[in-house]
């Protein structure tokens, strides 16, 4: 039989089967996806081979065969640094949740998270939400960011998922699609999923005071049939987004902005770093391209990890 995987516990999946009956499921040894060293073989999204096998008096469906994937989203495992974590496959599209303050999202995170979809050719839509807490100082803040984005070719929205303000123009990005929703704990993932599908009554949780960030309410990655026609992969919250399996000569080519410049540096392999005559320093320079955007790519290259404490604003 073949299926979808719609939720992976690690060692538990489970699969929606072509006539939509599902099977929870093992795995059958070990896979090893095009030498993917990874925590997870098997992820939320993937199109399995799975038959039903007899072991002593129990009936089990056990996954023998994964297809070949049209994409993955892919990060560095938070424990194990030299270990990789599939979050989903087979995507059409991610909206990344982004927030302000209650958490605080930053560029640094947002580039990461670009970055990587850019690489496995996956669109991403951001979301800002919380739009109906910000005050007047930060509504021009979101519209830095929503302004830096939208130049470089990423669609925006401004969301209040809680009070539903643009919600509708969510589904209607998400109709016959697949989409993956991730962000920080807290953002309003869940919320958002909730207000757009009532019925599934996700959990949420509020926001710690003391630090700022969501609690986990969602542990694993799981896909949801909506009503209007669409899937949705609900994800944990994640903390840092490391990049994974990157040359430091092709992480440029993976902003837009500078892969459009790319071109105009006296050397065919610049860095953008120290090289004389580099386009993307020129152009930072005249202003013309974003400081927290180049910040964010010479920590990818020097492979510094992400700077939760930096003011993502103080670039400008």
């Amino acid at each position: 039989m073949q299926g979808t995987v719609y939720k992976s516990t690690g060692s538990w999946y489970t699969v929606k089967s072509e006539d939509a009956d599902f099977y929870e499921c093992r795995i059958k040894g070990k896979f090893r996806i095009k030498g993917i060293k990874s925590t997870n073989p098997v992820a939320v999204g993937d199109e399995v081979v799975f038959d039903l096998q007899k072991i002593g008096d129990e009936t089990v469906a056990v996954i023998s065969e994964i297809k070949e994937r049209k994409n993955y989203i892919i990060r560095k495992s938070v424990n194990l640094s030299k270990q990789t974590h599939i979050i989903a496959t087979n995507l059409d599209q991610v909206f990344l949740l982004i927030t302000l303050n209650n958490p605080p999202t930053f560029t640094s995170f947002i580039d990461r998270f670009l970055v990587t979809a850019e690489a496995y050719d996956i669109p991403v839509v951001l979301l800002f939400n919380k739009m109906d807490g910000y005050d007047e100082d930060e509504m021009v803040e979101v519209d830095y960011l929503v302004q830096l984005y939208r130049s470089i070719g990423y669609p925006c929205l401004e969301i209040a998922a809680k009070e539903g303000t643009n919600v509708g123009q969510v589904k209607e990005l998400m109709l016959e699609k697949t989409s993956m929703f991730a962000g920080h704990s807290g953002v309003g993932k869940s919320t958002l999923v909730n207000a757009l599908e009532p019925g599934l009554k996700l959990k949420t949780a509020e926001i710690s005071e003391q630090h700022l960030q969501g609690q986990h309410t969602t542990t694993f990655a799981e896909m949801y049939d909506l009503s209007f026609g669409a899937r949705i992969i609900d994800t944990p919250g994640i903390k840092g987004f490391g990049i994974v399996d990157m040359e430091e000569d092709e992480i440029g080519d993976y902003f837009p902005e500078f892969f459009k410049l790319k071109s105009e540096c006296k050397f065919n392999n610049c860095l953008h770093l120290d090289e004389p005559k580099c386009a993307i320093k020129n152009a930072l320079e005249n202003n013309a391209l974003a400081w927290s955007r180049y910040r964010s790519y010479v920590q990818m290259i020097t492979g510094e990890e992400e700077n939760y404490r930096t003011d993502i604003y103080k670039e400008r």
